[in-house]
């Protein structure tokens, strides 16, 4: 089980550092992501890593550069580097497995905080100031948003 130094509040989710790439020579990050209904990141691209997406518990609807993709327990999702892309968990829960070997990880704990319960955080639409430090943390960490959440 991970401790509660690695679990974190990002966004509206609780993500759990299962694998950190300071842990390992093939800086290879392994993370829960526990997210409530509706929870969708803003479509965006990585330009230094790839990401690959194992769901645990619930359904999501993946965009792919354009390609929409449903998956649900048991199923995997390859993001490869470069791709613009997006998901949106469409039941009441979702919790999946992300395997990143770039900087996704430095930017998941510059944008997080400290998890204060085991459970998700406070369920609030993101104010304006939390979008503009949110694109701003992603720029540095080689991450573009480049529009809405996917529907």
């Amino acid at each position: 089980m991970t401790d509660t130094a690695d679990s974190l509040w990002f966004m509206t989710a609780q993500i759990l550092i299962h694998l950190a790439q300071s842990d390992n020579d093939g800086r290879l990050s392994i993370i829960e992501h526990r997210m409530a209904r509706d929870f969708a990141p803003p479509l965006h691209v990585h330009h230094q890593e790839s990401e690959t997406f194992v769901v645990l518990e619930g359904r999501f609807r993946f965009q792919r550069d354009g390609e929409v993709l449903e998956a649900d327990v048991g199923d995997t999702v390859h993001l490869p580097r470069g791709c613009t892309h997006g998901f949106r968990v469409l039941s009441d829960y979702g919790r999946c497995l992300t395997i990143t070997d770039g900087p996704f990880e430095d930017m998941v704990r510059a944008a997080s905080r400290p998890a204060a319960t085991n459970g998700l955080p406070e369920q609030l639409p993101p104010t304006p100031e939390q979008q503009q430090a949110l694109a701003a943390i992603c720029a540095a960490h080689a991450i573009d948003l480049v529009g809405a959440p996917i529907a």
